[in-house]
């Protein structure tokens, strides 16, 4: 078979899956304390692989074949911490091609296990900054193709339309009470969510405004913050890698584009993991640790809106569902380990969601005037 036959016979084989999957849900959620404010999760757990990775998976997969840098048989190699690995195993499997995961050694067992479910192999390193060399060292050792999800995922998404998850948004919220958000909430990992959603609300002109959350150990914030200020600093470096898997990054990546967003917060761990439980409580199923990073982000939006005597509508993104979390998030040593006090953490949760205290986050953008923590 011809290289430009078997891609053909590749894009036809995604497209078909794609067909073969319906959109994900919107789901609205009560917001105590903030009446007038209308909530929603967009539930990205329902895809075939169980994340917003599958959206990203599909779009590298179909952007890397149109470039012409897959080839049949031959390896492909990702930089992940565990969901995107997933995905991407899951189109590898699709197309027949081997599939390696490149991923710290603090990776669920959960997810590792997911992965090696979908066909996939997991490479484990110690030091999370290295992901991204180690992939392309092992792609030029086997003859593959480095899929580089944390340079390509900006530029691989169509963000004018072909049903991506802004376009989705917008189409599902039609029939609300507050059709056009106030606010879109996400969580930079690639960085390619915030700049499809960015790019989408201005391509429309829609009033909508994009929020990032920030875990604790995360670069993120730190550079958005600076180029507020002038001075970017695309070599800011962490010294470790983020406890909320598949969001934070120990080093700017290409793919988050700062100018695509309107305000971050910076979120400490143990409060997105008290939202965290707080959502999996009122949904009645379990959620990942970003889903709560993103909470605490919904809830300075709405702290803000109730401010200045707004009501309107918030979505956010449900990331995965917290079955691949059970060795951590849901497991009472994991916490114990972390030093993390989880009774008095969910207790002040509690008074946040129920607007008795303002949420306790620094803040970036256009939330710095409300919110309550800010910096001078």
């Amino acid at each position: 078979m011809s290289q430009r036959t078997w891609v053909a016979s590749a894009i036809r084989t995604i497209e078909a899956d794609f067909n073969r999957s319906a959109d994900t849900h919107l789901i609205p959620m009560a917001l105590p304390g903030f009446a007038g404010i209308d909530v929603y999760f967009k539930d990205e757990s329902s895809h075939p692989t169980g994340s917003l990775k599958h959206r990203l998976a599909r779009s590298l997969f179909l952007y890397a074949l149109a470039n012409g840098w897959l080839r049949e048989g031959s390896p492909v190699i990702e930089a992940s911490s565990g969901s995107t690995a997933v995905s991407e195993a899951y189109f590898a499997r699709l197309l027949g091609l081997p599939f390696i995961a490149v991923m710290p050694a603090s990776t669920s067992p959960d997810k590792i296990a997911a992965i090696e479910f979908q066909g996939g192999r997991c490479h484990v390193i110690e030091d999370p900054a290295a992901i991204n060399a180690e992939s392309a060292r092992l792609a030029r050792e086997v003859g593959g193709h480095f899929m580089d999800q944390f340079t390509y995922a900006e530029r691989a998404t169509d963000w004018r339309a072909n049903n991506n998850i802004a376009e989705s948004i917008f189409k599902q919220m039609a029939q609300e009470t507050h059709p056009v958000p106030d606010w879109i909430v996400c969580s930079p990992g690639t960085g390619g969510t915030s700049a499809t959603l960015g790019r989408y609300v201005r391509y429309r002109c829609h009033p909508t405004r994009i929020l990032c959350a920030d875990p604790e150990h995360s670069v993120f914030f730190d550079y958005y913050r600076g180029a507020l200020e002038g001075h970017c600093n695309r070599g800011l470096a962490h010294h470790c890698g983020s406890r909320i898997e598949g969001i934070g990054r120990p080093r700017v990546e290409p793919s988050f584009i700062a100018e695509c967003v309107d305000a971050m917060v910076k979120v400490p761990d143990v409060d997105s993991l008290a939202a965290m439980r707080y959502v999996s409580r009122c949904l009645g199923r379990r959620v990942g640790g970003s889903t709560g990073t993103n909470f605490i982000g919904v809830l300075a939006a709405a702290q803000q809106m109730r401010a200045k005597g707004r009501q309107g509508s918030i979505v956010t993104i449900l990331c995965d569902g917290g079955e691949r979390y059970a060795h951590s998030y849901y497991c009472e040593d994991w916490y114990q380990k972390q030093g993390f006090d989880i009774a008095s953490a969910d207790t002040r949760f509690d008074a946040q969601v129920n607007a008795r205290t303002p949420v306790d986050v620094t803040t970036a953008g256009c939330l710095a005037s409300t919110c309550a923590s800010t910096d001078p």
